[in-house]
């Protein structure tokens, strides 16, 4: 079998299509992630570990296929001719190499072809601070960056830095100057990437991941010393990310860690990618914007009490998830089932849409 030959007709697959993801595993046909349901490819055969391995390993180089011998996983990006780019991680399961590809696709989308808030906007005028994109894995939080960062790069004359791993959508310079480094490519490590792009008179820094301590620490420093910093996390909501950035650290340090929080966080986007009643999947999100309402209750550790400021404080621009799940459902975009699946408090979404 020509690997090569036979992996470009799965990629190929996946993008016309547009799915999110194709996996690759012993024991099972290839298989797509399409809005958020897995696909196994009816035409395609069961994978044997001959197969799996000469289609997994058709993906790396020499170099990368050393690597995941050697540590059992790796991380790298593969651009698929001109037609789009994958995020894959490869990976052993029951001794047999396995793989999982996350489509970015080539054009990088506006936020109002996202559908997302117009407030986010907003996020693209801001010289300093610290704004993230928080919710679970695929749903839409690099996507969302790449919208904001490409606007910036459009209308402003500012040095943007990138630090992935791998590097995810590719921007093409315009107004901007786009400096995007790959870890392990581009730098040896993560944290070394982040603590020297303070030397690399960036404008807007944005940083893949936040992973320990060390690397919000530098964040926040970055945006601290007159830079717009954006970043992401796994997290649920805005509060809990809150929370997560702060216990992140010992306790020692904990109530100076909320106050320069406090002081350079401009906004949280929270974000969920609901499947549509008519296909495909649309963005439901809450959106915190910092007043000194919020810093106060940041400062002290009160951030149980923001959920109550996003519900009072829609003229500031912020939205609760379930006023946006509640929105999508009057619109028709959504049922109210997939609204009540996804909400964080799903009593509160149904007394919402009786008043509606």
């Amino acid at each position: 079998m020509d690997y090569t030959q036979k992996l470009n007709e799965l990629l190929l697959i996946a993008a016309q299509q547009n799915a999110s993801d194709l996996h690759l595993a012993v024991g099972r046909k290839p298989t797509l992630r399409i809005d958020g349901n897995l696909l196994p490819l009816a035409k395609e055969s069961i994978l044997i570990s001959e197969t799996a391995h000469g289609l997994i390993f058709a993906l790396m180089t020499s170099e990368q296929q050393e690597k995941f011998i050697k540590e059992k996983e790796i991380d790298f990006a593969y651009a698929f001719e001109d037609k789009a780019r994958f995020r894959i991680n490869v990976f052993n399961q029951r001794g047999y190499p396995a793989a999982a590809l996350r489509l970015i696709p080539a054009q990088i989308k506006t936020i109002e072809e996202l559908k997302l808030p117009p407030i986010l906007h907003d996020f693209t005028k801001i010289s300093q601070g610290f704004i993230l994109a928080v919710g679970p894995a695929g749903h839409g939080k690099s996507t969302t960056l790449a919208a904001i960062i490409d606007e910036i790069n459009h209308n402003y004359t500012d040095h943007i830095i990138t630090i992935e791993d791998p590097i995810e959508y590719t921007f093409a310079q315009d107004k901007s100057i786009v400096s995007q480094r790959e870890v392990g490519i581009d730098s040896l490590d993560f944290l070394t990437a982040l603590k020297s792009v303070l030397r690399q008179d960036p404008d807007v820094i944005m940083v893949g991941e936040m992973r320990d301590a060390e690397s919000i620490a530098t964040a926040l420093k970055a945006a601290e010393t007159g830079h717009l910093v954006f970043s992401t996390l796994h997290t649920n909501s805005a509060s809990q990310t809150i929370d997560r950035i702060i216990d992140s650290f010992p306790a020692e340090q904990q109530n100076q860690i909320a106050s320069q929080l406090a002081s350079v966080l401009v906004g949280i986007v929270s974000e969920r990618l609901v499947p549509r009643i008519e296909g495909g999947r649309v963005p439901a999100c809450e959106i915190l914007m910092s007043t000194p309402a919020v810093r106060n209750l940041i400062r002290e550790r009160k951030a149980y009490q923001i959920d109550l400021v996003i519900e009072t404080s829609s003229q500031e621009g912020m939205i609760t998830l379930n006023h946006s799940l509640v929105n999508l459902v009057r619109t028709g975009e959504i049922s109210l089932d997939q609204a009540e699946m996804y909400s964080l408090n799903p009593s509160e979404l149904r007394i919402l849409l009786e008043r509606s």
